[in-house]
């Protein structure tokens, strides 16, 4: 088989850089990886232009607007990062014959459910950062049909800004911590979401006349709240850092967390026959990292 050209966007971030990490163990793939300083992909004429430059087999597209909170004032942004851009790189895949893959999350759930999502469970996001990656989802999927989405969520990693990192530091720094206990949902590890990513990439390249396009959810395995996560971690790493319980409406937030939102996985595990690893295993690889 020949060598596939790969285009990572978001490069730089948290699941850019695992994918960097991993890279080695798929050597059918040559990466190409950009972020905005490289390619502006909420231009469609720079991604056409990109595109015709470089032959790209499949495109994983890790940019997104993830300040939560700051989403709440800067809707214009986030809906032109998180939409404009998922409909341009849709729309060059297609163009090009190339597999897109599409990072979403489990924010576009309003959290009001207490049974695992399923990828056909309705979506109705509480904030202006779950709303325009729902509008960037059903874009993508819009103008091509072949698009993986894949929703993942509470994603974290020994790269980038994220709860593991912050928690780790926060415990050294402070004899005690309040995390809300009333947001349930299932921590990833990023390098395990880069691994999938890629083994769904393969399994395209080897059954190129199957349709995979549609909704998948991705998580680590188990679920846990806030509290019980920061919990995991203080034991994982000893500190003697003091952990209470609080709950949302004791520490508010500009934006709305849904307050469960475990996903169900069974579609992406039956249709990629992979195993999943259970949250505290890889939040334990994770630490180690660090």
């Amino acid at each position: 088989m020949h060598m596939q050209n790969i285009l990572v966007t978001g490069a730089n971030g948290q699941l850019g850089q695992a994918i960097k990490l991993i890279a080695g163990n798929y050597p059918a793939f040559n990466f190409i990886y950009t972020d905005y300083q490289e390619l502006d992909i909420t231009n469609a004429a720079a991604i056409a232009e990109f595109f015709s430059q470089h032959p790209i087999h499949a495109c994983v597209n890790c940019a997104a607007y993830t300040a939560v909170d700051k989403a709440e004032t800067e809707e214009e942004k986030a809906f032109q990062l998180n939409f404009e851009a998922a409909l341009n790189l849709a729309e060059a895949c297609l163009q090009h014959s190339a597999q897109l893959v599409h990072i979403s999350t489990d924010y576009v759930f309003d959290g009001r459910y207490y049974l695992p999502y399923t990828e056909n469970d309705e979506a109705s996001p509480q904030s202006i950062y779950g709303a325009s990656k729902l509008r960037g989802e059903a874009a993508a999927l819009g103008a091509n049909p072949d698009t993986v989405v894949i929703r993942t969520s509470w994603l974290y990693s020994q790269f980038g800004v994220n709860f593991v990192k912050r928690m780790k530091e926060l415990m050294q720094e402070r004899p005690s911590l309040n995390v809300v206990f009333d947001q349930v949902g299932s921590p990833t590890y990023a390098v395990d979401l880069a691994r999938v990513i890629l083994q769904v990439l393969a399994h395209r390249a080897e059954h190129s006349e199957t349709a995979i396009g549609g909704v998948y959810h991705y998580s680590n395995e188990g679920v846990t709240s806030w509290y019980d996560f920061a919990v995991a971690i203080k034991e994982l790493t000893g500190s003697a850092c003091e952990v209470s319980p609080i709950t949302s409406d004791q520490y508010p937030t500009p934006a709305q967390r849904p307050a469960y939102s475990v996903m169900n996985k069974q579609k992406i595990r039956d249709t990629f026959g992979i195993s999943i690893p259970y949250w505290r295993d890889s939040l334990q690889q994770c630490l180690q990292q660090l």
